[in-house]
């Protein structure tokens, strides 16, 4: 009796996972993962709940990245490496133009870019599983993209990023003039979402020496 009672509360159990499953892949755009918490000094991702917006504050709490660095999409000749934004508040934008919320969300960004680079920020995208780089190319022209990004269609800069789910794009991660993450989004954004956070943490005063 009781291995047969035990044998339903299983498949319950398992079917309200798979429920829950399904429902965290709609709230996370092209598709869905883990979100994100702080680990002391290097950033790692885990399971918070179900958040797609986390914030790490105060700022001795933040986790540093890894490296990251890759070929231009828009420049072949050309390297981009967050070490050439030494100082700056750094918006990363894990994007592929073959993913819908991605393309939507391309306009907010390149405006939130051009209201907040007078201030010491800087947009870097990485371009991920998108195997055609013409198409790729071609869509930051049309839509008139200025800032940089990596192109990396096997994802592998993503391993800088403390376990970062690969699954999850778009999104984007803010980090302080010191490149620990301040922020992260694991969804398309607005200017209205984004632009707040991004001039909170360029106005925040660089740690003493």
């Amino acid at each position: 009796m009781t291995i047969r009672a035990a044998r339903p509360r299983r498949r319950q159990a398992a079917a309200t996972a798979a429920m829950l499953a399904a429902a965290v892949l709609v709230l996370t755009g092209c598709s869905t993962g883990s979100d994100a918490v702080a680990q002391g000094g290097s950033f790692q991702f885990v399971s918070p709940g179900g958040q797609t917006e986390i914030f790490y504050d105060p700022p001795s709490a933040r986790g540093t990245i890894g490296d990251i660095s890759g070929p231009s999409l828009m420049d072949d000749d050309a390297t981009l490496s967050l070490d050439d934004y030494a100082g700056k508040v750094v918006v990363l934008n894990v994007w592929g133009q073959w993913c819908g919320p991605c393309r939507a969300e391309v306009p907010a960004l390149e405006s939130v870019y051009e209201a907040t680079r007078d201030q010491g920020v800087q947009f870097l995208g990485i371009d991920v599983r998108d195997y055609n780089k013409d198409k790729a190319q071609h869509f930051f022209r049309i839509n008139d993209v200025s800032y940089p990004s990596i192109y990396d269609p096997p994802m592998r800069t993503l391993g800088a990023l403390g376990n970062f789910p690969a699954n999850v794009v778009p999104s984007t991660l803010v980090l302080d003039r010191q490149h620990r993450v301040a922020a992260v989004f694991l969804k398309a954004l607005t200017a209205e979402e984004l632009q707040p956070v991004v001039e909170r943490i360029a106005a925040e005063q660089p740690a003493a020496p």
